[in-house]
Protein backbone atom coordinates (compact mmCIF):
# COMPACT_ATOMS: atom_id res chain seq x y z
CA UNK A 1 0.00 0.00 0.00
CA UNK A 2 1.21 3.48 -0.83
CA UNK A 3 0.37 4.78 2.65
CA UNK A 4 2.23 2.06 4.57
CA UNK A 5 5.93 1.75 5.32
CA UNK A 6 8.09 -0.88 6.99
CA UNK A 7 8.48 -4.63 7.11
CA UNK A 8 8.49 -5.77 10.74
CA UNK A 9 7.80 -2.37 12.31
CA UNK A 10 5.10 -1.08 9.98
CA UNK A 11 3.13 2.16 9.96
CA UNK A 12 0.01 3.02 7.93
CA UNK A 13 -1.17 6.64 7.70
CA UNK A 14 -4.76 7.77 7.24
CA UNK A 15 -6.71 11.04 7.04
CA UNK A 16 -6.44 14.36 5.27
CA UNK A 17 -5.53 17.88 6.28
CA UNK A 18 -9.17 18.94 6.71
CA UNK A 19 -10.84 15.59 7.39
CA UNK A 20 -12.33 14.80 10.79
CA UNK A 21 -9.06 13.28 11.97
CA UNK A 22 -5.66 11.99 10.94
CA UNK A 23 -3.84 9.04 12.39
CA UNK A 24 -1.61 6.01 12.16
CA UNK A 25 -1.81 2.28 12.68
CA UNK A 26 1.48 0.87 14.01
CA UNK A 27 2.08 -2.85 13.64
CA UNK A 28 5.00 -4.92 14.89
CA UNK A 29 5.50 -3.16 18.23
CA UNK A 30 6.91 -5.63 20.76
CA UNK A 31 4.73 -6.29 23.80
CA UNK A 32 5.66 -5.03 27.25
CA UNK A 33 7.06 -1.64 26.23
CA UNK A 34 6.14 0.97 28.82
CA UNK A 35 4.82 3.94 26.91
CA UNK A 36 6.13 7.31 28.10
CA UNK A 37 3.29 9.56 26.95
CA UNK A 38 4.99 12.66 28.37
CA UNK A 39 7.94 12.08 26.07
CA UNK A 40 5.63 11.43 23.12
CA UNK A 41 3.70 14.65 23.82
CA UNK A 42 6.99 16.55 24.01
CA UNK A 43 7.94 15.25 20.55
CA UNK A 44 4.49 16.12 19.20
CA UNK A 45 4.89 19.63 20.59
CA UNK A 46 8.18 20.12 18.73
CA UNK A 47 6.35 19.63 15.42
CA UNK A 48 3.05 21.30 16.31
CA UNK A 49 1.95 24.46 14.44
CA UNK A 50 1.04 27.81 15.91
CA UNK A 51 4.00 28.10 18.29
CA UNK A 52 5.79 31.26 17.08
CA UNK A 53 6.23 33.79 14.29
CA UNK A 54 8.08 31.20 12.21
CA UNK A 55 5.06 28.88 12.09
CA UNK A 56 1.61 28.81 10.52
CA UNK A 57 -1.06 30.44 12.71
CA UNK A 58 -3.16 27.28 12.35
CA UNK A 59 -3.24 25.90 15.88
CA UNK A 60 -3.88 22.20 16.45
CA UNK A 61 -3.52 20.37 19.77
CA UNK A 62 -2.26 17.24 18.01
CA UNK A 63 -3.50 15.29 21.02
CA UNK A 64 -3.10 11.60 20.21
CA UNK A 65 -6.02 9.37 21.16
CA UNK A 66 -4.72 5.82 21.49
CA UNK A 67 -7.57 3.48 20.48
CA UNK A 68 -5.83 0.12 20.70
CA UNK A 69 -2.59 -1.73 21.35
CA UNK A 70 -1.83 -0.18 24.76
CA UNK A 71 -3.19 -1.48 28.09
CA UNK A 72 -2.31 -0.23 31.56
CA UNK A 73 0.48 1.88 30.04
CA UNK A 74 2.22 -1.01 28.26
CA UNK A 75 2.14 -2.12 24.63
CA UNK A 76 0.18 -5.34 24.12
CA UNK A 77 1.94 -6.49 20.95
CA UNK A 78 -1.17 -5.91 18.84
CA UNK A 79 -1.57 -3.02 16.35
CA UNK A 80 -1.58 0.43 17.93
CA UNK A 81 -4.16 2.76 16.41
CA UNK A 82 -3.85 6.48 17.11
CA UNK A 83 -6.06 9.34 15.95
CA UNK A 84 -5.65 13.12 16.18
CA UNK A 85 -8.59 15.39 15.57
CA UNK A 86 -8.45 18.29 13.11
CA UNK A 87 -10.06 21.14 15.03
CA UNK A 88 -8.86 24.34 13.36
CA UNK A 89 -9.54 23.97 9.65
CA UNK A 90 -10.53 26.79 7.28
CA UNK A 91 -11.54 25.04 4.09
CA UNK A 92 -12.93 28.17 2.42
CA UNK A 93 -9.35 29.27 1.71
CA UNK A 94 -8.98 26.51 -0.90
CA UNK A 95 -10.41 26.49 -4.43
CA UNK A 96 -10.23 23.32 -6.56
CA UNK A 97 -10.08 25.23 -9.83
CA UNK A 98 -6.91 27.14 -8.86
CA UNK A 99 -3.73 25.06 -9.15
CA UNK A 100 -1.24 26.19 -6.52
CA UNK A 101 2.38 26.28 -7.84
CA UNK A 102 4.66 23.52 -6.46
CA UNK A 103 1.77 21.88 -4.58
CA UNK A 104 0.26 18.48 -5.36
CA UNK A 105 -3.06 19.99 -6.49
CA UNK A 106 -2.61 19.17 -10.16
CA UNK A 107 -0.69 15.91 -9.82
CA UNK A 108 -3.23 14.74 -7.20
CA UNK A 109 -6.10 15.65 -9.49
CA UNK A 110 -4.53 13.57 -12.26
CA UNK A 111 -3.72 10.64 -9.97
CA UNK A 112 -7.19 10.40 -8.43
CA UNK A 113 -9.30 11.56 -11.40
CA UNK A 114 -10.46 14.70 -9.60
CA UNK A 115 -11.81 12.88 -6.52
CA UNK A 116 -8.91 13.90 -4.26
CA UNK A 117 -9.59 16.07 -1.20
CA UNK A 118 -8.00 19.36 -2.21
CA UNK A 119 -8.60 21.18 1.11
CA UNK A 120 -5.28 22.05 2.68
CA UNK A 121 -3.54 19.62 0.36
CA UNK A 122 -5.63 16.66 1.54
CA UNK A 123 -3.60 13.50 2.06
CA UNK A 124 -0.55 15.17 0.49
CA UNK A 125 -0.38 17.68 3.34
CA UNK A 126 2.45 18.05 5.82
CA UNK A 127 -0.32 17.68 8.40
CA UNK A 128 0.18 13.92 7.98
CA UNK A 129 3.64 14.22 9.54
CA UNK A 130 2.01 14.49 12.99
CA UNK A 131 1.22 10.74 13.14
CA UNK A 132 4.71 10.03 11.80
CA UNK A 133 6.11 11.89 14.81
CA UNK A 134 3.95 9.81 17.15
CA UNK A 135 5.22 6.56 15.62
CA UNK A 136 8.78 7.89 15.65
CA UNK A 137 8.56 8.92 19.29
CA UNK A 138 7.52 5.37 20.12
CA UNK A 139 10.37 3.95 18.02
CA UNK A 140 12.84 6.28 19.76
CA UNK A 141 11.85 4.87 23.15
CA UNK A 142 12.45 1.33 21.94
CA UNK A 143 15.83 1.89 20.26
CA UNK A 144 17.06 4.00 23.18
CA UNK A 145 16.95 0.84 25.29
CA UNK A 146 19.81 -0.33 23.02
CA UNK A 147 21.65 3.01 23.52
CA UNK A 148 20.80 4.14 19.98
CA UNK A 149 19.80 7.81 19.70
CA UNK A 150 18.86 10.13 16.86
CA UNK A 151 19.83 13.83 16.86
CA UNK A 152 19.11 16.45 14.22
CA UNK A 153 20.18 20.05 13.85
CA UNK A 154 19.44 22.71 11.29
CA UNK A 155 22.41 22.70 8.96
CA UNK A 156 21.32 25.91 7.28
CA UNK A 157 18.39 28.22 6.68
CA UNK A 158 18.98 30.21 3.54
CA UNK A 159 22.52 31.57 3.69
CA UNK A 160 22.89 31.07 7.44
CA UNK A 161 24.90 27.93 8.29
CA UNK A 162 25.25 26.25 11.66
CA UNK A 163 28.53 24.98 13.14
CA UNK A 164 29.82 21.74 11.68
CA UNK A 165 29.37 18.43 13.51
CA UNK A 166 32.35 16.15 14.17
CA UNK A 167 31.29 13.01 12.29
CA UNK A 168 33.82 10.83 14.17
CA UNK A 169 33.21 12.07 17.72
CA UNK A 170 30.03 14.17 17.76
CA UNK A 171 29.45 16.34 20.82
CA UNK A 172 26.51 14.45 22.33
CA UNK A 173 25.86 17.02 25.05
CA UNK A 174 25.50 19.78 22.43
CA UNK A 175 23.19 17.61 20.33
CA UNK A 176 20.96 16.63 23.26
CA UNK A 177 19.94 20.19 24.11
CA UNK A 178 18.88 20.97 20.54
CA UNK A 179 15.36 19.61 21.06
CA UNK A 180 14.72 22.33 23.65
CA UNK A 181 15.61 25.17 21.29
CA UNK A 182 13.21 27.22 19.18
CA UNK A 183 15.59 26.82 16.24
CA UNK A 184 17.79 23.72 16.47
CA UNK A 185 21.11 25.41 15.80
CA UNK A 186 24.19 24.35 17.75
CA UNK A 187 25.47 27.93 17.50
CA UNK A 188 22.94 30.26 19.18
CA UNK A 189 24.31 33.34 17.39
CA UNK A 190 23.67 31.70 14.03
CA UNK A 191 20.17 30.85 15.20
CA UNK A 192 19.50 34.55 15.72
CA UNK A 193 20.73 35.27 12.20
CA UNK A 194 18.45 32.52 10.87
CA UNK A 195 15.49 34.10 12.69
CA UNK A 196 16.09 37.30 10.74
CA UNK A 197 16.27 35.33 7.47
CA UNK A 198 12.86 33.79 8.20
CA UNK A 199 11.24 37.03 9.33
CA UNK A 200 12.64 38.83 6.29
CA UNK A 201 11.09 36.25 3.96
CA UNK A 202 7.81 36.48 5.87
CA UNK A 203 7.83 40.27 5.64
CA UNK A 204 8.17 40.00 1.88
CA UNK A 205 5.23 37.58 1.63
CA UNK A 206 7.71 34.86 0.75
CA UNK A 207 9.25 31.73 2.30
CA UNK A 208 12.70 30.22 2.72
CA UNK A 209 14.20 26.72 2.75
CA UNK A 210 17.14 25.02 4.37
CA UNK A 211 18.62 21.69 5.32
CA UNK A 212 18.71 19.35 8.31
CA UNK A 213 21.62 17.14 9.36
CA UNK A 214 21.05 13.99 11.40
CA UNK A 215 23.49 12.00 13.52
CA UNK A 216 22.69 8.48 14.77
CA UNK A 217 24.83 7.41 17.72
CA UNK A 218 25.21 3.99 19.31
CA UNK A 219 24.18 2.05 16.25
CA UNK A 220 26.21 -1.18 15.97
CA UNK A 221 28.02 -2.34 12.87
CA UNK A 222 26.44 -5.00 10.68
CA UNK A 223 22.95 -3.49 10.29
CA UNK A 224 21.54 -3.47 6.76
CA UNK A 225 22.10 -5.46 3.58
CA UNK A 226 23.76 -4.73 0.24
CA UNK A 227 22.08 -3.33 -2.86
CA UNK A 228 18.28 -2.96 -2.57
CA UNK A 229 18.10 -3.28 1.21
CA UNK A 230 21.01 -0.96 2.06
CA UNK A 231 20.71 1.35 5.03
CA UNK A 232 20.89 4.27 2.59
CA UNK A 233 18.11 2.80 0.45
CA UNK A 234 15.80 2.21 3.37
CA UNK A 235 16.43 5.58 5.02
CA UNK A 236 16.17 7.50 1.74
CA UNK A 237 12.85 5.82 0.94
CA UNK A 238 11.38 6.96 4.24
CA UNK A 239 12.98 10.40 4.20
CA UNK A 240 11.70 11.19 0.71
CA UNK A 241 8.22 10.34 2.02
CA UNK A 242 8.36 13.47 4.20
CA UNK A 243 6.74 16.36 2.29
CA UNK A 244 9.19 19.08 1.14
CA UNK A 245 12.30 16.82 1.26
CA UNK A 246 14.00 17.23 -2.13
CA UNK A 247 17.49 15.83 -1.54
CA UNK A 248 19.18 13.27 0.71
CA UNK A 249 22.94 12.77 1.04
CA UNK A 250 25.00 10.57 3.34
CA UNK A 251 28.26 11.54 5.00
CA UNK A 252 29.88 14.40 3.14
CA UNK A 253 27.54 13.81 0.21
CA UNK A 254 28.19 15.97 -2.84
CA UNK A 255 31.65 16.87 -1.55
CA UNK A 256 32.74 13.43 -2.80
CA UNK A 257 32.44 14.76 -6.34
CA UNK A 258 35.34 17.16 -5.73
CA UNK A 259 37.76 14.70 -4.12
CA UNK A 260 40.40 12.11 -4.93
CA UNK A 261 40.00 8.62 -3.53
CA UNK A 262 42.99 9.18 -1.26
CA UNK A 263 41.17 12.16 0.24
CA UNK A 264 37.73 10.57 0.44
CA UNK A 265 38.59 7.17 1.92
CA UNK A 266 38.03 6.58 5.63
CA UNK A 267 41.17 4.92 7.02
CA UNK A 268 40.66 2.18 9.62
CA UNK A 269 42.52 2.01 12.93
CA UNK A 270 42.43 0.09 16.21
CA UNK A 271 42.20 2.09 19.42
CA UNK A 272 41.65 0.47 22.82
CA UNK A 273 40.86 -2.77 21.06
CA UNK A 274 38.06 -1.22 18.98
CA UNK A 275 38.12 -0.89 15.20
CA UNK A 276 37.01 2.51 13.97
CA UNK A 277 37.74 4.96 11.17
CA UNK A 278 39.89 8.08 11.45
CA UNK A 279 37.43 10.05 9.34
CA UNK A 280 33.76 9.41 8.67
CA UNK A 281 33.22 10.80 5.20
CA UNK A 282 30.94 7.88 4.30
CA UNK A 283 28.63 8.60 7.20
CA UNK A 284 29.02 5.28 9.00
CA UNK A 285 27.91 3.06 6.12
CA UNK A 286 29.96 0.87 3.77
CA UNK A 287 28.35 -1.37 1.19
CA UNK A 288 24.91 -0.49 2.51
CA UNK A 289 25.79 -1.85 5.98
CA UNK A 290 26.64 0.11 9.14
CA UNK A 291 30.31 -0.05 10.16
CA UNK A 292 29.95 1.01 13.81
CA UNK A 293 30.69 4.69 13.29
CA UNK A 294 27.97 7.32 13.76
CA UNK A 295 25.55 7.31 10.83
CA UNK A 296 25.29 10.81 9.36
CA UNK A 297 23.07 12.19 6.62
CA UNK A 298 21.40 15.45 5.63
CA UNK A 299 18.19 16.39 3.83
CA UNK A 300 17.23 19.50 1.89
CA UNK A 301 13.86 21.07 2.73
CA UNK A 302 12.40 23.25 0.00
CA UNK A 303 10.80 26.64 0.78
CA UNK A 304 7.12 26.46 1.68
CA UNK A 305 5.31 26.70 -1.70
CA UNK A 306 2.42 28.62 -0.14
CA UNK A 307 3.44 32.28 -0.30
CA UNK A 308 1.59 35.57 -0.36
CA UNK A 309 3.10 36.86 -3.59
CA UNK A 310 1.18 36.86 -6.88
CA UNK A 311 2.16 33.78 -8.91
CA UNK A 312 1.41 32.57 -12.40
CA UNK A 313 -0.82 29.50 -12.60
CA UNK A 314 -3.92 28.19 -14.38
CA UNK A 315 -7.63 27.85 -13.76
CA UNK A 316 -8.37 24.21 -14.63
CA UNK A 317 -12.09 24.86 -15.11
CA UNK A 318 -11.86 27.81 -17.50
CA UNK A 319 -8.54 26.60 -18.98
CA UNK A 320 -7.08 30.11 -18.63
CA UNK A 321 -3.67 31.38 -17.54
CA UNK A 322 -4.11 33.49 -14.42
CA UNK A 323 -2.21 35.04 -11.54
CA UNK A 324 -3.26 34.30 -8.01
CA UNK A 325 -2.31 34.73 -4.38
CA UNK A 326 -2.43 31.62 -2.24
CA UNK A 327 -4.88 32.03 0.62
CA UNK A 328 -4.67 30.31 3.98
CA UNK A 329 -2.31 30.10 6.95
CA UNK A 330 1.18 28.93 6.13
CA UNK A 331 4.74 28.67 7.46
CA UNK A 332 7.33 31.16 6.17
CA UNK A 333 9.83 28.37 6.92
CA UNK A 334 9.09 24.72 7.70
CA UNK A 335 12.66 23.62 8.38
CA UNK A 336 12.42 24.00 12.17
CA UNK A 337 9.17 22.01 12.32
CA UNK A 338 10.62 19.34 10.04
CA UNK A 339 13.46 18.55 12.48
CA UNK A 340 11.39 16.23 14.73
CA UNK A 341 9.78 14.71 11.64
CA UNK A 342 13.16 13.74 10.19
CA UNK A 343 14.19 12.29 13.55
CA UNK A 344 10.93 10.32 13.71
CA UNK A 345 11.29 8.99 10.17
CA UNK A 346 14.83 7.92 11.02
CA UNK A 347 13.84 6.15 14.23
CA UNK A 348 11.03 4.28 12.46
CA UNK A 349 13.44 3.03 9.81
CA UNK A 350 16.12 2.11 12.35
CA UNK A 351 13.73 0.06 14.48
CA UNK A 352 12.51 -1.80 11.39
CA UNK A 353 16.13 -2.54 10.37
CA UNK A 354 17.09 -3.64 13.89
CA UNK A 355 14.12 -5.98 14.22
CA UNK A 356 14.96 -7.41 10.82
CA UNK A 357 18.61 -7.91 11.80
CA UNK A 358 17.50 -10.00 14.76
CA UNK A 359 15.67 -12.41 12.45
CA UNK A 360 18.86 -13.34 10.61
CA UNK A 361 21.38 -12.93 13.43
Amino acid sequence: MANSYGKLFRISLFGESHSEAIGVVIDGVPSGIELDMNEIMFEMGRRAPGKNAFSTPRSEDDFPEVLSGVFNGYTTGTPICVTMRNTNTRSSDYHPEIIRPSHADYSGKLRYNGFNDYRGGGHFSGRLTAPIVFAGALAKQIIKKQNIEVFSHIKNIGKVHDDKVDYVNPDISALKILKNKKLAFINDDRAKDAEQEILSAKGNADSIGGSIETVITGIPGGIGSPFFESVESRLASMLFSVPAVKSVEFGIGQEFSKMLGSEANDSFAIEDGRISTKTNNNGGINGGVTNGMPVVFSVVIKPTPSIGKEQETVNVETKENITAKIQGRHDPCIVQRAVPVIEAATAITLLDLILEAKTYA
